[in-house]
């Protein structure tokens, strides 16, 4: 496969924003694109030989930002107190890499992006891609920014899906792995959750089977899918901490009012129309049904035996409820079987899935304390 280069969008202080182009990518799933850009953002300085690199992976609705300051067109910053001088994912040792996948609004090739056949937005034709062509990519990415090991590659939620499938598609390419919030294949309730969220966006009459434009896309589908969302990514012990039955305002019995769980739902609902598109929200649930790191490699135990001798953190949350620590636990227990010096940890919080997100203090800590026991240097 030949690449078309390498270009550098801009530099933002501390960091800089950029995009590969390729001139075509044949996927393991068989799936093809022609001429996919995939948009990155690197954060402190990449070494002369290229080997100081840490990749982080961001989750479903995430970006290539991960700290920083904020730039116009993508979300905020997600890891401010993960990445940066002195931090865990410390700027002043290692070349911090974040690549936006495939699929996603945010510069890399997705739904919304022009099809070279067509010269029309891909919409429904976009290919269906799996975790494990979204890493595929960013290898043949880091190929061309002449890229060849990695320090650790770190990710949570879709992000953890990538970092275990990274650690077993190129082992020898990586040399740590920390899955956070993520099982080793996605269970059915999970993918009950995803279709739900799909439903609601296809049952909004502007969605026109995929075929919207942008300044009339299907919102309300959209805004009522990312609700029932958020109530995964927090629990029970989070709501009723923070609101329990109170009113935001009005009389919910003549309609006039809301609960404050309500508007919390409605708000969030209403942010993401402002900032993600419906195709790729459609497309990246079904990525993430797709996830199953043993697919094809006899089992999940068979699969991890690829990253044998080599180090994985798992990451669970005490009250995540869409992916229960049990399932990232699952993870730490066969990677071990499989000779992999895999070891378990949690994020002790009542914030839910979103804990990875809202308790980085905490993580901060935990991955630290893998280092050391890992001897990164």
């Amino acid at each position: 496969m030949q690449g078309s280069g390498v270009e550098v969008k801009k530099a933002e202080g501390a960091f800089t924003l950029g995009e590969v182009k390729l001139q075509r990518l044949d996927f393991p799933s068989g799936k093809t694109l022609k001429e996919p850009v995939q948009a990155y953002a690197a954060f402190g300085k990449l070494s002369e030989a290229k080997d100081n690199v840490i990749l982080v992976c961001h989750a479903l609705t995430g970006s290539h930002l991960v700290t920083g300051q904020k730039v116009e067109g993508l979300p905020e910053p997600w890891w401010k107190d993960m990445v940066g001088p002195g931090k865990a994912l410390d700027t002043s040792r290692y070349c911090v890499i974040c690549f936006n996948v495939l699929g996603s609004p945010y510069g890399s090739t997705s739904p919304i992006s022009i099809n070279p056949d067509t010269q029309r937005p891909y919409g429904m034709e976009f290919p269906v891609l799996s975790v494990r062509d979204l890493v595929y990519a960013q290898r043949k990415a880091l190929d061309e920014l002449g890229i060849k090991k990695l320090k650790a590659v770190v990710g949570g939620s879709l992000g953890g899906m990538q970092a275990l499938e990274w650690a077993v598609s190129f082992p020898e390419m990586v040399e740590r792995a920390v899955v956070i919030a993520a099982p080793a294949h996605l269970y059915p309730q999970a993918i009950a959750l995803n279709e739900v969220q799909r439903q609601a966006i296809y049952s909004d009459p502007k969605w026109k089977g995929g075929n919207y434009t942008p300044d009339d896309p299907p919102r309300k589908g959209l805004s009522v899918a990312r609700m029932l969302a958020m109530i995964t990514y927090r629990s029970e012990q989070c709501f009723s901490k923070r609101w329990m039955r109170k009113i935001q305002d009005g009389n919910p019995m003549d309609w006039s009012g809301r609960f404050c769980v309500e508007s919390y739902l409605h708000y969030h609902g209403e942010e993401i129309v402002r900032r993600f598109d419906a195709n790729c929200y459609i497309y990246l649930t079904r990525t993430m049904d797709l996830h199953d790191v043993g697919e094809g490699r006899g089992d999940t135990q068979e699969a991890l035996s690829r990253f044998s001798g080599k180090d994985l953190l798992a990451v669970g949350i005490t009250s995540d409820m869409l992916f229960p620590n049990w399932q990232v636990e699952e993870i730490s227990f066969l990677a071990s079987k499989a000779g992999v010096r895999a070891c378990y940890d949690e994020i002790e919080s009542d914030d839910g899935h979103d804990a990875f997100l809202t308790d980085q203090n905490q993580l901060d800590d935990i991955i630290r304390s893998f280092w050391k026991k890992t001897n990164l240097k």
